[in-house]
């Protein structure tokens, strides 16, 4: 039984490669979806793939260059000297360290695409002197990508700072009210200033959008 139709002309026609979501997915759907895209395209992105996912895929391809980033579940196999074009760069700031899986994930993703990345991790406004160094290393990104679970109020914060489009990304840290990232989406949706805002936990969305804006 055929389990997957590539999109291998994805990259022609909306400038992205086709990106493997890995929740969901068994360990043999995943291997065999790898092959193909190794075969095909020469490199397999897969997004939100645990450890246990993980292992039989890495173990498979071990001629092949990889990369697993555990706190992002993000896992890049691909041909040994695949090369992708240098295009720009892009900030990523979170609110906490609790976001930072889902930052990691904007990140990796950002550089299989061919965006350098400059992080600040850690500098939410229940602190807010700590939002100025942060933005102080951003000076040359062209797309600021702000994290943020519980009250998500740092993007608001940031965009009322900077020149450049923001990207918020609301995850799902927090508990009681704020439980599953929904105070911190509705927080972003109704934000003063203008904040582009993705889905829950979607670092992925929010990369390729950066992208995008730079390209």
């Amino acid at each position: 039984m055929k389990i997957v139709e590539p999109d291998f002309e994805r990259m022609e026609r909306c400038g992205i490669p086709e990106i493997v979501y890995g929740q969901g997915k068994s360990k043999e759907q995943l291997l065999s979806i790898a092959e193909t895209f190794l075969e095909r395209a020469g490199r397999v992105i897969v997004t939100k793939v645990n450890p246990e996912k993980a292992k039989p895929l890495l173990e498979r391809f071990t001629d092949r260059d990889s990369e697993y980033n555990e706190d992002s579940g993000v896992l890049v196999l691909k041909k040994r000297g695949f090369k992708v074009e240098a295009r720009g760069k892009a900030g990523i700031i979170t609110a906490g360290t609790s976001d930072i899986g889902v930052a990691e994930e904007a990140r990796t993703i950002l550089e299989e695409l061919g965006c350098e990345s400059i992080t600040a991790y850690d500098v939410g406004v229940a602190g807010v002197h700590r939002v100025y160094p942060a933005l102080e290393k951003m000076t040359e990104a062209q797309v600021l990508i702000v994290v943020a679970g519980m009250e998500g109020a740092l993007p608001s914060v940031v965009s009322g700072l900077v020149d450049v489009p923001v990207i918020g990304v609301p995850t799902s840290v927090g508990y009681g009210v704020g439980r599953g990232g929904r105070v911190a989406l509705n927080a972003m949706l109704t934000s003063c200033t203008p904040v582009a805002v993705v889905n829950i936990d979607n670092g992925y969305g929010a990369a390729v959008l950066a992208y995008q804006i730079i390209r």
